[in-house]
């Protein structure tokens, strides 16, 4: 049994190519941490966590903390002994303990990471634009790019929001499915009035208008929705989906990789989500390339709809010598693929690092 010899870890602040605008503030850069693991046999796996704080409880200092913690905790294990000991604390902190365990699994070679012949997701294209003439620039050039689902964000005033998606869908014209997110932006009469205002021509689904945790406000802006209700930031686990389906809350659940804390986890979801008549969605717009590659991996097989894994597509600067390619709105998935860091990216964009090897710990 092969044994963790060492465990480098990065804290980035990766600068985006334009601001990102969500409901609960306005992103410029990911703050990622990137895991490297290397086993007494040679191997290395990579993981990542981008924090975004306000969606998830974990703060950006105390995931860099724990990450070390944990990393030193772990060092000179074995990698099954270390892989039991860091999902123990996933409930805790999903994100931080996802750099960790993707890492131990990538470097295992995990079967969802294996593809054996070309394969491509199709991923979503963000409008951004306000006025009239920029969106519709905007929207030809997405639909030229080859996207066929386009995703608008809600969630800043429920009367503007109503009026810029309307302005949309008529631009759009039925070439291109589109999903809206207000990511918790709207309380529940907002939500009621918008959702229940909503042409459904064109819409494939409504995201996570409401707090994560009001429930029973999901399931009343469900109740009147004229189209598809999807939860997001509300699930994070198992109990989270049965809690959906109970509650007829959602048709649509969208799970990500760093919620989840492992591949495994993250496959056992997708199931139930399946199991329960709900249908899954995947991917995150706040992530960088290894976990972006990670969850179209796991799409290739698993997902029938387009992909959300395109946050590494906003970053100014990869941090990968070879990141996934995007042709034609969907990434292009190669046999023997394996992430590379490149290393002179990560020094332009690092805010620390630190170096954990077995034999140092051990002789202390």
């Amino acid at each position: 049994m092969s044994e963790i010899a060492e465990i480098r870890l990065h804290r980035l602040e990766v600068p985006l190519r334009t601001p990102y605008k969500l409901a609960f503030g306005v992103v410029r850069r990911f703050d990622t941490l990137i895991a490297e693991v290397r086993d007494s046999r040679g191997r290395v796996g990579l993981g990542e966590a981008t924090v975004l704080t306000g969606y998830t409880d974990e703060t950006v200092e105390g995931s860099w903390a724990l990450v070390q913690r944990l990393a030193r905790e772990v060092a000179g294990s074995g990698v099954e002994e270390a892989h039991a000991k860091l999902i123990a604390e996933v409930e805790r902190a999903p994100f931080t303990v996802t750099a960790l365990v993707t890492a131990l699994e990538m470097l295992e070679g995990a079967g969802a990471l294996s593809v054996s012949a070309p394969a491509e997701v199709p991923l979503l294209g963000l409008v951004n634009a306000e006025a009239a003439g920029d969106l519709e620039a905007e929207i030809d050039v997405l639909l030229a790019r080859g996207f066929r689902t386009l995703k608008v964000k809600v969630g800043f005033d429920a009367q503007a929001d109503a009026q810029r998606l309307r302005l949309i869908q008529s631009l759009v014209r039925g070439r291109a499915a589109i999903r809206v997110d207000a990511n918790q932006g709207y309380g529940v009469e907002d939500a009621r009035r918008f959702a229940s205002g909503i042409d459904p021509e064109g819409i494939e689904l409504f995201e996570q208008p409401c707090r994560a945790g009001d429930w029973q406000a999901a399931a009343a802006v469900a109740a009147v929705s004229t189209v598809p209700m999807m939860l997001d930031e509300s699930i994070y686990g198992l109990e989270d989906i049965e809690r959906a389906a109970e509650l007829r809350a959602a048709r649509f659940i969208k799970l990500k990789l760093m919620k989840l804390g492992s591949l495994d986890r993250l496959a056992s979801a997708i199931e139930r989500i399946r199991a329960l008549g709900m249908e899954p969605v995947l991917g995150n717009g706040v992530a960088c390339e290894i976990g972006c590659w990670m969850e179209a991996a796991v799409a290739r097989t698993r997902i029938r709809n387009a992909g959300e894994m395109n946050g590494y597509l906003k970053q100014a600067v990869p941090l990968l010598a070879n990141p996934p390619r995007v042709e034609a709105g969907a990434i292009r998935l190669e046999p023997g693929y394996r992430p590379e860091l490149d290393r002179a990216a990560l020094a332009r964009v690092s805010r620390d690092t630190a170096e954990l090897r077995a034999a140092a710990l051990a002789g202390r």
